[in-house]
């Protein structure tokens, strides 16, 4: 007599368990409970691919969640927007990130990657006479990655490079928050002192910027219009905030995670070396395999039904990308790293049409999806060419870390140092 299958009950995205290593969490999710109630969130969460696809593309899915989610740490950002103000302020935002807006800021990327990574190999030359035979030595995270796009965001704003600190304490504050499912009090203190302090800051410049010819961004998104219409002081400022988050923390942690992959794999990492086209393809493998952001919220708008089970209208909803875009429904061998994946469309990989889930997919795909592809091109290309022989430091592991967003929180590596 054969004995019933047991269902393993749905696992707690806040264990410790989940926290250390959620890949495995996230096949129960998608093979028993694709669509399933969270208690200590109140949320339901979705997993699989073909559903969070859906979810994005479909209006019964809102962004209203953003209202007290972002809003209090942001202010009113594009991403609460629907309808026609969404589509006006996309359009005000659109040419900063694509075709020759972007252009115009590569530059400042290249310029500011080739100085990080300058600085850790003269570091890693220090490190040489002080006995480091032959060899350099970096935490490429601390180093590198979670400087490079703050610094990215900061330059192209055209704010002082003294500042480069001060944005970055704000952003790290910005994602502590959003990551703190928990309600730690004191992490969102933290982050109320955060939206003040930068909302003083930033608010003045703006003013100052309003009547000037200036070509940075802050300046040009001062004077754009769409139909006679601006952003407002408010709103320019609650998209710099958001700019903390999208253009500084999920491109640190993706090239980190990038590089990471490359380690792991070292064939993959050699072939790279020798054919630079293939940068595309590590970076969306990268963006499915290892992708920053794990989970995004939505809410719905009416009753959604999802196998057997109805969402009620008014639902919290966590869309969990990391858990989506390794689903075996849609890839082949999905725990796997592998930049010639054939089921992955890396020609589309970075617009609307993607068929992974981390940009996002509809009216709300990732306004600055080209420009950390940019940003992980340029600072992979500057790893592959200054950090001979890269490799992890002896008996180092890289352990990742993080819940709504995720990546390794270090990355120690040695190299051979370039001969003078």
């Amino acid at each position: 007599m054969s004995q019933p299958t047991v269902v393993p009950s749905a696992p707690d995205i806040l264990s410790p368990e989940f926290v250390a290593d959620p890949y495995p969490f996230h096949r129960v999710l998608r093979d028993h409970h694709p669509a399933t109630y969270h208690e200590a969130t109140q949320s339901w969460l979705i997993s699989r691919y073909a559903d969070v696809a859906h979810a994005f593309r479909d209006p019964a899915f809102s962004s209203r969640n953003y209202d007290w989610q972002l809003e209090p740490i942001h202010g009113r950002t594009i991403l609460q927007m629907e309808g026609k103000e969404h589509a006006t302020h996309r359009s005000l935002l659109n040419p900063f990130f694509r075709g020759k807006g972007l252009e115009a800021f590569l530059p400042v990327i290249t310029q500011n990657a080739a100085q990080l990574i300058g600085s850790t190999v003269e570091r890693a030359a220090g490190d040489l006479i002080d006995g480091i035979a032959g060899r350099g030595r970096a935490d490429l995270v601390a180093d590198f990655t979670t400087w490079f796009p703050i610094n990215v965001m900061v330059d192209m704003l055209g704010l002082p490079k003294s500042d480069h600190e001060r944005f970055h304490r704000w952003y790290h504050s910005i994602m502590a928050h959003l990551n703190n499912l928990a309600g730690d009090p004191a992490i969102t203190a933290q982050a109320d002192q955060t939206r003040e302090e930068l909302r003083d800051y930033m608010l003045p410049i703006i003013r100052e910027r309003r009547g000037g010819d200036g070509e940075d961004l802050l300046s040009r998104l001062c004077r754009a219009e769409v139909d006679g219409e601006q952003m407002t002081d408010e709103e320019i400022k609650a998209f710099v905030s958001l700019l903390l988050v999208a253009g500084g923390e999920t491109t640190d942690k993706a090239i980190a995670s990038m590089v990471r992959n490359l380690l792991d794999n070292p064939d993959q990492m050699a072939e790279v070396r020798a054919d630079r086209s293939l940068v595309d393809a590590v970076i969306a493998e990268t963006l499915r395999f290892t992708g920053p952001v794990h989970m995004i919220m939505r809410q719905t708008e009416a009753e959604v039904r999802i196998e057997d089970t109805t969402l009620p209208a008014g639902a919290t909803c966590i869309l969990m990308l990391a858990a989506a875009n390794r689903d075996e429904r849609h890839f082949a061998n999905p725990d796997v790293f592998d930049i010639h994946r054939p089921d992955l469309d890396v020609a589309k990989a970075f617009s609307g049409a993607a068929n992974h889930v981390q940009f996002i997919l509809g009216r709300h795909f990732c306004v600055g999806s080209l420009l950390a592809r940019e940003e992980m091109t340029v600072a992979l290309n500057l790893v592959l060419d200054r950090l001979p022989n890269l490799r992890y430091q002896p008996g180092f592991t890289p352990q990742e870390a993080g819940l709504y967003t995720r990546s390794v929180p270090s990355l120690l590596v040695e190299f051979d140092i370039p001969a003078a």
